[in-house]
């Protein structure tokens, strides 16, 4: 099994980011740019991979009250994943990916994983930072 972690600062309250974080309509604005998700009855979902071509069944939970996400392959434990929003004080959060691949075949590497970790959560900023800047205009 192969794990990998990252974290991000945004300058909003955590309820803020996860808000963005666990809209269903609006995962795509965020998550890596060759994953898709297409939400059928959550907490089931199909996660579309552009890179591969392949339509994975899935399950995403959130649990608003922990201000979690939590991820994964539905008909085999290849990949399992969770997102924590933690607030940290003057209206600041910190959000953590955490990704776990237990099929080699799954995880695309070191570098490739923590380029898009870094790219979802700097696009997840974006999105909060204009809604919190809309709210407060």
């Amino acid at each position: 099994m192969t794990e990998y972690e990252w974290s991000r600062t945004m300058p909003a309250q955590p309820e803020q980011v996860f808000d963005q974080a666990a809209n269903m309509g609006q995962l795509d604005t965020w998550l890596p740019d060759d994953l898709h998700v297409d939400a059928e009855e959550p907490p089931a979902v199909t996660v579309h991979e552009d890179r591969s071509g392949q339509d994975m069944p899935a399950l995403l939970r959130a649990q608003p009250d922990q201000m979690r996400l939590e991820w994964g392959t539905r008909e085999e434990d290849s990949y399992t994943g969770w997102l924590q929003v933690s607030g940290i004080g003057s209206g600041a959060s910190e959000v953590t990916v955490h990704l776990s691949f237990f099929d080699p075949g799954h995880d695309p590497g070191e570098e490739a994983v923590f380029d898009a970790l870094d790219g979802s959560l700097r696009r997840l900023e974006r999105q909060v930072r204009m809604r919190v800047d809309h709210t407060a205009g």
